[in-house]
């Protein structure tokens, strides 16, 4: 059997021994062995095998009432053969992995055998005795309650962190916000480096002498441009290496970009990699346009915009061709926030995004077609010249308002030609004024109408769209019919209503 190159531990926060040995309701005690304070459990195995090894994955604390125990080794351990059957014992846990040995004292042993314990404290191996009032299964169970509350401790603390990077990344100063945030929640070091591997923003605590300089070369590693004669090349998207007892890790930033963030801890926990990694990701779209420029123009568009420009004349600087598409998307839970509303727009290949209240619109170049998100709710309008955005922008919503009532991930506006092209669109404008006049001083009830009709008259679904309880929309489709002086039921009625409510 080939010996294990590293332990194999589970993807859940290991228990310090010491939090162990401090639980009074187990009594343990520590015998033998080093009290190095950065002992850890994974997780609890019983065997009474002889040879254990090939039931241990490694990182395990190994429970035994010592029933595995020749009877010639003696009760103490007293007897010559003792000796090597403990130490061969013991090196075989030490060669799986293991973390520590306890030994219970009931009912086969009324004390642990002299020749473990030294057998443990000459392999350096942490020895429990375990009092004959505690069972196997309490002390299994305690590592459980232990690791549990170490997890929900490690959520929270991801959970806060993301929250304050978000935050961070929405100041004026993003990069620098994101970047002292970082430092802050790891206690760290953290630098930002160019594509040309100059670091140029940094926060957090001074770091001991040369670390700057083993993150510069650490950033070499993960940087795609820096392969042998600047040929292209794969690059990890992150790497770790230390220095001393300073931890170090860089992060690739935006794919091809260049950029880096270097960080350095005095210790790694087990979150860390987490919340750099958040602080990556938003590193990443805070500094992706400054590779190409097309923040600036993107800024000057909304300079001229301001100033008085139409947005015919600065659709050029945005860097596409003229048609565009308005997409309006919903999270199926909660509401938008900063990085959510980010993350959609690199999805949907576009940095033009409007964060509002409980909506993300973002405006994408036509020759991208959107495709649904997981997590989302998209309704997209049809491509539109600059001049036709606002059009485009009523069809995004109402696609959305369609596509959240009939559960569907994605709703496109329909732009298939039909028998109301063949009307000439003034005199289709005109019949649809004439027609709809008596609802033209409310406007609530023209859009519950356009809404419910789209819907098949289904009052449940309509008032999923409109956001409104269905007896409300109930009594707008009645005043309606009223105003209009109409039967609503009658299917020539609503093809003429839909008819004209396309053109109003």
């Amino acid at each position: 059997m080939s010996e294990p190159t590293a332990p194999s531990v589970p993807p859940t926060p290991p228990v310090p021994l010491s939090a162990l040995l401090a639980r009074e309701d187990l009594g343990l005690r520590q015998i033998a062995g080093p009290t190095a304070p950065d002992t850890v459990i994974h997780w609890v195995h019983t065997s009474e095998m002889a040879d254990p090894y090939p039931y241990l994955l490694g990182g395990e604390l190994l429970l035994t009432a010592g029933v595995h125990v020749p009877e010639a080794a003696g009760a103490d351990g007293g007897a010559p053969c003792s000796g090597d059957y403990f130490e061969d014992y013991v090196s075989r846990i030490v060669a799986a992995g293991g973390a520590a040995l306890g030994f219970g004292l009931a009912p086969v042993h009324d004390t642990v055998p002299r020749a473990l314990v030294a057998a443990c404290e000459a392999y350096g191996l942490p020895l429990l005795e375990v009092p004959p009032r505690t069972t196997f299964s309490g002390v299994a169970r305690a590592v459980w309650q232990l690791m549990a509350q170490a997890r929900l401790a490690e959520l929270r603390r991801v959970t806060e962190a993301q929250q304050s990077l978000a935050a961070a990344a929405s100041r004026p100063d993003p990069v620098p916000s994101v970047l002292r945030q970082l430092a802050q929640r790891l206690a760290a070091h953290a630098l930002l480096y160019a594509p040309d591997g100059t670091a140029i923003a940094s926060a957090g605590r001074a770091p001991v002498p040369g670390t700057q300089e083993a993150l510069r070369k650490l950033t070499a590693v993960v940087r795609p441009d820096t392969g042998p004669e600047n040929t292209p090349r794969d690059a990890p998207a992150s790497a770790t290496d230390s220095l001393g007892d300073t931890q170090l890790a860089a992060y690739a930033l935006g794919g091809s970009s260049g950029f880096v963030l270097g960080v350095a801890t005095r210790r790694r926990e087990p979150a860390d990699h987490t919340i750099a990694s958040v602080a990556a990701v938003l590193l990443s779209l805070l500094t992706g346009e400054h590779q190409s420029g097309a923040g600036a123009a993107r800024s000057s568009a909304l300079v001229r915009l301001l100033l008085g420009a139409a947005p015919a004349e600065v659709a050029g600087l945005l860097g596409s061709g003229g048609r565009w598409l308005v997409v309006h998307a919903r999270p199926e839970n909660g509401i938008p926030d900063p990085v959510g509303a980010a993350a959609l727009g690199a999805a949907l290949g576009s940095p033009l995004i409007d964060l509002g209240r409980d909506v993300v619109r973002v405006l994408v170049p036509a020759g991208r077609e959107p495709a649904a998100q997981p997590g989302w709710t998209l309704g997209v309008g049809a491509p539109a010249e600059p001049d036709g955005w606002p059009s485009a922008d009523a069809q995004a919503a109402r696609a959305l308002a369609r596509a959240r009532a009939t559960r569907a991930p994605l709703v496109r506006h329909g732009a298939r030609p039909g028998l109301s092209e063949l009307v000439p669109r003034p005199d289709a404008e005109e019949h649809a004024r004439a027609l709809l006049a008596p609802l033209a001083a409310g406007p609530a009830l023209t859009e519950t109408l356009r809404t419910w009709l789209s819907l098949h008259g289904s009052w449940d679904r309509t008032a999923v769209a409109l956001d409104v309880h269905r007896n409300t929309v109930r009594q707008r489709i009645t005043r309606c019919a009223a105003l209009l002086d109409t039967d609503l039921d009658d299917p020539d009625v609503r093809m003429e209503l839909w008819f004209a409510l396309r053109h109003h």
